[in-house]
């Protein structure tokens, strides 16, 4: 066969096109594909720490915080409620906080706390689920006599002091989780990252 006639530069130049346009293709659909790999912005912003400002709470209230899609209570316990937390040992099931997995170490000690006047806590019940309540009145009629104030989860019974520590004898197996968190003033607190303190 006679390759007499052929102008090999536009072949090569055909060729090269060719390629060059096969590659911005593979790059067109690379692209979005490895990008779908990447978690949205939305999803990246959700698990991103929050900032919080509890100047405004008052002793006895308790402000909610979304943090990951959950919510985040910041209580400012009264002195009372500081003093009356060891009076409930004898009646939780993990008053020292040794199940590690819920807390930090910072956090592992009577008030579950960084200050024992702001208990930061997530406020999802360890049983199911739930939500609980917030119940701070002391010895309402429906909880008893020896209630000091604390959560009460509607959905199973469940019950946990103002530290957030599970009673015995109610469904949740464990205290509620104490996210990592820190204090950026006497009144900010940054949930969602303790700078490795954790």
């Amino acid at each position: 066969m006679s390759t007499d006639g052929v102008d090999t530069s536009r072949r090569r130049f055909l060729t090269a096109a060719t390629a060059v346009v096969g590659a911005v293709g593979v790059a067109g659909v690379a692209v979005p594909f490895l990008g779908s790999w990447w978690p949205s912005a939305r999803t990246a912003a959700a698990g991103a720490p929050v900032e919080a400002d509890f100047s405004k709470l008052e002793e006895g209230a308790m402000m909610t915080v979304e943090w990951r899609g959950k919510p985040v209570w910041l209580v400012r316990r009264t002195k009372q409620n500081i003093e009356d937390l060891p009076k409930l040992n004898s009646v939780l099931r993990d008053p020292k906080s040794e199940v590690e997995s819920q807390q930090p170490p910072y956090a592992q000690n009577e008030t579950r706390s960084r200050k024992p006047e702001l208990a930061v806590l997530v406020g999802i019940c360890t049983h199911l689920g739930c939500s609980p309540t917030y119940r701070p009145e002391i010895a309402p009629a429906d909880l008893g006599p020896d209630w000091l104030g604390g959560f009460f989860c509607p959905c199973h019974g469940s019950r946990f002091d103002l530290a957030g520590r599970v009673y015995q004898g109610v469904p949740a197996p464990t205290n509620l989780v104490v996210p990592p968190y820190m204090f950026l003033s006497d009144t900010r607190v940054l949930i969602g990252d303790d700078k490795g303190e954790a």
